[in-house]
């Protein structure tokens, strides 16, 4: 098991142009770092679906909110090729921000309709900042395949939208969501909540998953995500952004569940933002 890196454009090119060479495939699982169990399930399925496999890292500045947030997010570089060691071959491309965004870059991909509202709402410029490093990165890799994990619910739809309509030839495969046994879905963010807060978390999926439950069971919509949003907030959430029932295959909001849908949520605990989904049955199958 190896993991070569990779920092520039050049040198990833050459690389993938070898694989193509040989009639190999390529996948793509972009990354901001920061590894987890989470990520380590999108490398293992691009693992299984293609001959070779690239893992990015790179902590976007477009795409945060607040210089807080950015100078925030965890950096362990050595600790991820470490990781991605153990679960086999891959290229880790590493680039620093001249390599993505050289001096006088001046493009912006901005994704409207599925962008909007949830976190789009509440994160301004965010999704466009998703959409023009992805976009970036799937064209530097020239990937076949990019996985990414369905806990970013909204931005798995940004992303896919984002491809088609540029005409990227690549497969957007989702991937579930990976929780711990307490429920609690993997995020690098979580390693900044405190012991308590860290006791507190999985009350937000254990709050979604009984709401999904019964609004499958036809129970009225309005009042069950109250009640959800309710329970979020007296297990000692801070806030309650959004917790809404969008459908599944394109975001749109519900009023109840008559098709496939997604219950979403982003909530605050300990000055960290937290977002999870479930899915929720129509209720007219049961």
């Amino acid at each position: 098991m190896s993991v070569t890196i990779l920092r520039t454009v050049a040198d990833l090119r050459v690389t993938v142009a070898g694989w193509r060479r040989a009639g190999e495939t390529v996948a793509v699982v972009p990354t901001m770092g920061a590894l987890h169990a989470g990520h380590l399930s999108l490398v293992e399925a691009a693992q299984a679906a293609a001959d070779r496999v690239i893992v990015t890292l790179f902590v976007n500045p477009k795409q945060f909110n607040s210089p807080e947030d950015l100078a925030a997010y965890p950096r362990t570089e050595e600790t991820d090729a470490r990781k991605l060691e153990a679960v086999g071959d891959a290229v880790l491309y590493a680039p620093d921000g001249g390599e993505i965004y050289p001096p006088g870059f001046a493009t912006t991909v901005s994704v409207t309709g599925v962008s909007e509202g949830l976190c789009g709402a509440h994160r301004p410029g965010h999704f466009d900042g998703v959409a023009t490093v992805v976009a970036k990165l799937l064209l530097q890799t020239g990937a076949d395949l990019g996985f990414f994990g369905e806990k970013d619910f909204q931005q798995l739809h940004v992303v896919r939208r984002m491809a088609r309509d540029l005409d990227i030839p690549v497969e957007i495969v989702g991937v579930p969501i990976v929780r711990e046994d307490d429920g609690l879905a993997l995020s690098s963010r979580n390693v900044r909540l405190s012991p308590g807060d860290r006791t507190i978390a999985p009350a937000l999926y254990t709050a979604l998953s009984d709401a999904a439950t019964r609004l499958s069971a036809g129970e009225e919509p309005a009042d069950v995500l109250a009640h959800a949003a309710e329970r979020v907030r007296e297990a000692g959430y801070s806030d309650v952004e959004y917790l809404e029932l969008r459908a599944e295959d394109d975001l749109a909001p519900l009023d109840r569940p008559d098709r496939p849908a997604r219950l979403l949520v982003a909530a605050w605990l300990g000055g960290v933002r937290l977002i999870d989904n479930v899915k929720v049955a129509p209720a007219s199958t049961r």
